[in-house]
């Protein structure tokens, strides 16, 4: 089976809704997604960094538990693990706090086996951070280098508005790296100060990645190519927690890309409009399941039926 390989941010988040903790799960952006692929049966690994603490101890044991490979997880003696608290307002979307007490960056593993069509994702300021931008950028020409797919999440947030000319570059390089990005609202207006998929598009993306996911929180998705402009309404949900929404919307995107067979040629040749179609319904579906509770991911039922749906694939 296809391989997706994750690389990103480890953070034990802290949840609070009107003033009270409520609830803490392991987290971080890409993690979020790997976790549900994990529970979804998808052959996912991750590449991380955490502290030899109670919280990374946590952190490793939840990846293990949950069927992902942790075993490039590199664990350092004198670290403490990140913090996040997350405050949920009335609408249940959080607003964040981020602690950590990494004396400094660092991130040093050995690169797994990437094969053919398999699938990285990578996103968040992880993926733009300067102090490990070596690592994170030889890792990503690598896996391009053996045919993979790579999906970017932008996911910048306003916590580093002051950090965007300093890491501009780097965006830019994820960019050209990339094979399908998405990015929210939100994202491209700390970045660029644009609120509109099209301008955002066609002034940003287009030049750099030809294929480009917008989403709007609850409104509809945008999906801008080179051939297709189509607008998706979203999945109503019953939602407790917005938190994981975009992490899960990009789990259910590559979850969709294997469920459907979809390989890197197929995607430099163009997706038909049904296969574009077909990934983003599996998107809306995760990213809806992720918002009916305070969990970062996915559900195990949901995941268990998602885990059945791709054997039947995989039998027919």
């Amino acid at each position: 089976m296809r391989k997706v390989i994750g690389i990103g941010e480890t953070v034990l988040d802290i949840i609070f809704k009107n003033g009270q903790p409520i609830g803490a799960v392991p987290g971080g952006s890409v993690f979020n997604g790997v976790i549900s692929l994990g529970r979804a049966g998808i052959n996912a690994s991750f590449i991380s960094e955490t502290g030899n603490d109670r919280v990374g101890r946590s952190i490793v044991s939840f990846l293990k538990e949950n069927g992902v490979n942790a075993d490039n997880i590199n664990v350092f003696p004198d670290s403490k693990s990140p913090i996040s608290l997350a405050f949920l307002d009335e609408n249940n979307d959080a607003e964040y706090l981020f602690y950590k007490d990494h004396p400094h960056d660092q991130l040093d593993f050995v690169y797994p086996d990437v094969q053919p069509d398999d699938i990285v994702m990578y996103g968040s300021f992880y993926a733009v951070n300067p102090v490990i931008r070596p690592q994170v950028m030889g890792f990503l020409e690598y896996a391009r280098s053996k045919g993979a797919i790579l999906y970017y999440d932008v996911n910048f947030r306003a916590a580093h508005r002051n950090d965007v000319m300093k890491i501009t570059p780097n965006f830019l390089e994820n960019l050209e790296l990339a094979d399908i990005v998405r990015g929210s609202r939100e994202d491209f207006e700390v970045l660029f100060k644009k609120d509109d998929a099209d301008r955002v598009y066609n002034s940003e993306i287009s030049f750099y990645c030809r294929r480009f996911i917008y989403t709007r929180g609850d409104q509809p998705v945008a999906l801008r190519t080179n051939s297709l402009k189509k607008d998706y309404p979203i999945v109503e949900t019953e939602t407790v927690s917005t938190i994981g929404a975009g992490d899960n919307f990009n789990a259910g995107f590559v979850y969709g890309l294997v469920k459907y067979g979809i390989t890197r040629e197929i995607i430099e040749q163009g997706l038909s409009e049904q296969q574009w179609d077909n990934v983003i319904r599996c998107a809306q579906l995760f990213s809806a399941d992720c918002c009916k509770s305070i969990s970062n991911s996915i559900s195990t039922e949901f995941g268990n039926e998602m885990h059945a749906a791709l054997s039947a694939e995989a039998v027919s």
